[in-house]
């Protein structure tokens, strides 16, 4: 991974259609330092921008070269038939590429979808651009098949379109040259994938500033001396009752002493020496 610290903003470029703004907006929540710079290119523009630098990472659309660059998938779009809004074709909220084999369908030159003939008749000429193919269709020329972020790109008060089931679809993708990826890539990556702000998935973790020393002692030392201290203050009791018992004891051979004399008194008045015959 390069280093990007240097880097002052992060650039992102993106193709007709996609739209950004909820990543940028969560970009510009947890990175309000590090400005993110869009730059609109066309599909053709999008890897040479990539190549030279001229942007970090792009949305653009699939495929792309896997030997150069990296991509992360991010949703397929639906595709759409564009036509005039008084077309039969209206009639129905989804079409298929069979109810298109008398019309003639325009491909232009930055067709997105990847197919080498659309179905239909094919034009006279292709149109250079996409916004060139719906001026036609406006001027009922024929009708247009492409992704519908495109179709509502383009779109025109007098023109409508309908979902078309079985046609080729779009995927966008997050790509980024591979011997690139810095530190803003990681971050970029982290919101696309839906990573919390702590999560520290592909970065290195932050080092974190050792904490000041608790004066306070632990609980179990603390703990083990107070219970220290009681089996003391126990050792202590403990010795002072048994020297009472001593000097209970004591005394009561005192009193026994004194009782066996009492007793040996009595013994002695209370008998009348024999006299000799």
């Amino acid at each position: 991974m390069t280093d990007s610290a240097d880097s002052p903003s992060f650039r992102l470029a993106y193709v007709p259609g996609v739209t950004p703004a909820k990543w940028v907006r969560t970009w510009q929540e947890r990175f309000p330092g590090v400005p993110l710079a869009l730059l609109q290119v066309t599909p053709a523009e999008a890897f040479d921008a990539l190549r030279d630098g001229s942007a970090d990472a792009g949305l653009v659309r699939l495929p792309v070269d896997r030997t150069v660059f990296s991509a992360i998938p991010l949703y397929t779009e639906t595709t759409v038939v564009v036509v005039p809004k008084d077309h039969l074709l209206t009639a129905a909220d989804e079409v298929t590429l069979d109810d298109l084999a008398d019309e003639v369908v325009l491909h232009p030159l930055d067709d997105v979808l990847g197919w080498d003939r659309p179905p239909g008749e094919a034009a006279f000429e292709r149109p250079a651009t996409t916004a060139d193919a719906v001026e036609l269709v406006a001027a009922n020329i024929g009708v247009l098949v492409v992704p519908q972020s495109l179709a509502r790109l383009h779109h025109r008060r007098d023109l409508t379109y309908r979902t078309l089931a079985d046609a080729p679809r779009s995927d966008v993708a997050l790509s980024w040259p591979e011997e690139a990826t810095t530190d803003l890539v990681e971050d970029f990556i982290g919101i696309v994938r839906g990573r919390t702000v702590n999560s520290t998935r592909g970065r290195a973790p932050q080092q974190t500033q050792p904490k000041a020393a608790d004066k306070r002692e632990p609980r179990k030392q603390a703990a083990g001396r107070a219970t220290g201290g009681g089996n003391t203050a126990r050792g202590r009791t403990g010795g002072a009752r048994t020297g009472g018992a001593k000097a209970a004891g004591g005394k009561g051979g005192a009193k026994s002493g004194g009782g066996s004399r009492a007793g040996g008194a009595k013994r002695g008045t209370g008998g009348k020496p024999r006299r000799r015959s």
